[in-house]
């Protein structure tokens, strides 16, 4: 068994985000996203929620540079900033590789640029323990539960030390206890790093946990219908869901998903 390291992944500054005028069409013809303008600073915890195939998945490809988008201009950090390289995507499945250890998974995105076992070795164990993972680098996909999976699946995201990460519901699938661990974590790991953080949820309780701000977006072609500033404390709690101004937060981003689903094409 490798050597447990718990240094945590050195932080690093988050890019900021700016989309213009997008609209994205898909080659059947399908208008997934319309004039939809967002800004969003260096650092920030942005949830978005929207109606299923409202598009938001497709804006965070759009912004990652996994999708071209049909209009529009998306600038990801400043003309000094190394742009999408310094962005990470974490995806509802795992996506695991079955045949590789814990540690191997980790690694891979290192691997894949070349950096020399020895550095990509360590940088990949120390983004294990900050995901409390250390000790099962020697694990299979197979021997792990959703919740660790989808660990793991952060900690490769992790790896590179990325100044941008989007998830596209990674809690989706997991049970209620273990998704309340990992919104802590990602919390936890927000704070540490400094990165910015675009984290699409279709519920509403986790987005008002977990955000600093709450971007709800109507039905296709998906448009913005409220842009809301989450102003809850910065250290959380489980006992902060009980509380009366988590609740006016929540019955807000509700009240936008209801708007954004009844929407009419404008």
């Amino acid at each position: 068994m490798l050597s447990r390291i718990s240094e945590k992944i050195p932080p690093s500054a988050g890019l900021p985000v700016r989309v213009a005028a997008l609209q994205h069409i898909f080659p059947n013809g399908v208008e997934a996203i319309r004039r939809v303008d967002l800004a969003i600073a260096a650092g920030e915890f942005v949830a978005i929620l929207g109606p299923s195939g409202c598009g938001k998945s497709t804006l965070l490809r759009v912004i990652a540079g996994l999708e071209r988008q049909t209009g529009g201009d998306v600038s990801v950090g400043s003309a000094d900033d190394a742009g999408r390289s310094d962005i990470a995507f974490v995806f509802q499945d795992a996506h695991l590789l079955p045949w590789r250890t814990v540690l191997a998974n980790a690694a891979l995105p290192l691997e894949l640029r070349g950096v020399p076992v020895e550095q990509r070795t360590s940088a990949a164990i120390a983004a294990l323990a900050s995901v409390g993972l250390a000790g099962f680098e020697d694990r299979y996909p197979a021997q792990l539960s959703g919740g660790m999976k989808m660990r793991v699946s952060i900690a490769r995201a992790l790896v590179t030390r990325p100044r941008l990460l989007l998830m596209d519901e990674p809690f989706a699938a997991l049970d209620e206890i273990t998704r309340q661990k990992l919104d802590d974590l990602l919390r936890k790991l927000w704070a540490d790093t400094g990165m910015t953080v675009l984290f699409v949820t279709h519920s509403t309780e986790e987005a008002t946990y977990l955000a600093s701000r709450a971007v709800v977006m109507s039905r296709r072609p998906g448009r913005i219908v409220l842009d809301h500033a989450i102003d809850l404390p910065a250290v959380r709690s489980a006992d902060l869901r009980g509380d009366v101004a988590f609740a006016r937060h929540a019955r807000a981003i509700y009240s936008a998903l209801e708007r954004g689903q009844m929407t009419e094409v404008a």
